[in-house]
């Protein structure tokens, strides 16, 4: 048989097997169905809240020094300098849990949070205290309600272990963050 007819037969078997496997309604090749669930798995709001959760705590990484240079009063330094050593230590276990569960995570700040940023990069003194402290605020009490659902609600074990293991540190930094709201507000009468 010559090499050309005999390719010919082989290319007409392939092609004859694809479509007798489609047409049964078979699974795709491994990879393909590896892909479609690293697709579904993207949806999930597990995965959704520890994406957020990343970059909420490299923003409150990336604000804390911000604080821990700018800030006048001891108490937005020290702040400052406790986001910092805090959310990187909660910023790495976050990041082993998501290489353990083969997903992704930001690596950097979202737009807004890097507009954050920018607008209080560029103040000074008792008002950098002031817009700093306000945004902390709004901040953790958004992102207390959020630990707080996925620590709850969360389906993925591993990801709501993290954020149940996170909330009370969170609710410390929302107490302690609303008691330098409310001294700096009793300062200033």
């Amino acid at each position: 048989m010559p090499l050309c007819h005999f390719l010919h037969r082989i290319a007409s078997f392939a092609i004859t097997f694809v479509l007798c496997a489609s047409l049964r309604g078979q699974s795709p090749p491994r990879d393909q169905h590896l892909d479609h669930g690293a697709r579904n798995m993207m949806k999930s709001s597990d995965v959704a809240f520890a994406i957020k959760a990343a970059q909420g705590g490299l923003a409150e990484v990336k604000l804390g020094r911000l604080a821990a240079e700018k800030g006048s009063s001891p108490d937005v330094k020290a702040f400052g300098q406790q986001m910092v050593d805090d959310h990187s230590q909660a910023n790495e276990r976050l990041k082993s849990l998501a290489t353990s569960e083969a997903m992704t995570l930001p690596a950097d700040v979202d737009g807004q949070q890097q507009s954050t940023y920018e607008g209080l990069s560029k103040l000074s003194g008792a008002e950098f205290d002031s817009a700093y402290v306000k945004h902390m605020v709004m901040d953790h009490e958004a992102d207390v309600k959020a630990f707080e659902r996925e620590a709850q609600r969360g389906t993925d074990e591993k990801i709501k272990s993290f954020a149940s293991q996170t909330l009370p540190v969170l609710q410390g930094h929302l107490e302690k963050i609303k008691s330098i709201q409310a001294e700096m507000g009793n300062r200033s009468k």
